[in-house]
């Protein structure tokens, strides 16, 4: 194995471990670019379709002005055999038949060309139905997905063990700051009434001491 095929290979494993990698992270993501994919295809199938239709009308209009000029000549050339010109009946005759030629295989690549046209019809449908039943379920995985998110989110509340785990240290953290803060206040109280009982006294005593 050359040393480029086994870069080649490298890089395309790697490239698959990271779109599984994706895809496990957000499967609905893939999903949704998968449908955009198929949603592409489609348009790509209903654009031929629109060709096979003009091209279905281009032989049509092509089959139609072959006849009438077959029709021109086969008249023309049976003038020409009553008037008893030869010359003129053999081209007029040449031509006939190489305008009936060609108006049959027009006429048989029209017939080709709508049977085909059938065909592509038919697995257009098939493809609007797959893509609208794919939408459909995508809806459906979409709800499921939500759900799954939501009774996670729920159970991580709820969940006798997790509250144990994460919700008490916050609670102990709380009461333990609500705790010294009563003890700074209740301190800052008390100081406070020990300064005006002391005060008051002191006027007491200046009081007496005047009189």
């Amino acid at each position: 194995m050359s040393l480029f095929s086994r870069i080649k290979n490298v890089i395309a494993a790697d490239l698959h471990e990271l779109l599984d990698e994706k895809e496990k992270k957000n499967p609905i993501a893939m999903l949704n670019q998968y449908l955009r994919q198929c949603e592409q295809e489609t348009e790509k199938v209903r654009q031929f379709i629109e060709r096979q239709y003009l091209l279905k009308e281009e032989f049509l209009r092509e089959y139609h002005h072959a006849k009438q000029l077959a029709d021109k000549r086969q008249k023309q050339a049976e003038i020409a055999s009553k008037a008893g010109e030869t010359e003129l009946f053999e081209f007029a005759a040449q031509e006939h038949t190489q305008y009936e030629e060609r108006a049959a295989q027009l006429k048989h690549s029209y017939e080709n060309v709508q049977q085909h046209l059938m065909e592509l019809e038919k697995k257009y449908e098939e493809m609007k139905h797959k893509l609208k039943d794919m939408h459909i379920r995508r809806m459906e995985l979409m709800g499921r997905e939500n759900l799954a998110h939501a009774h996670y989110r729920i159970n991580q509340v709820l969940d006798a063990n997790r509250y144990s785990s994460k919700s008490v240290p916050v609670f102990s953290d709380i009461e333990s700051y609500l705790e010294r803060l009563e003890q700074q206040v209740h301190s800052s109280y008390y100081r406070n009434t020990i300064d005006a009982r002391i005060a008051q006294l002191e006027k007491q005593l200046e009081t007496e001491n005047n009189h």
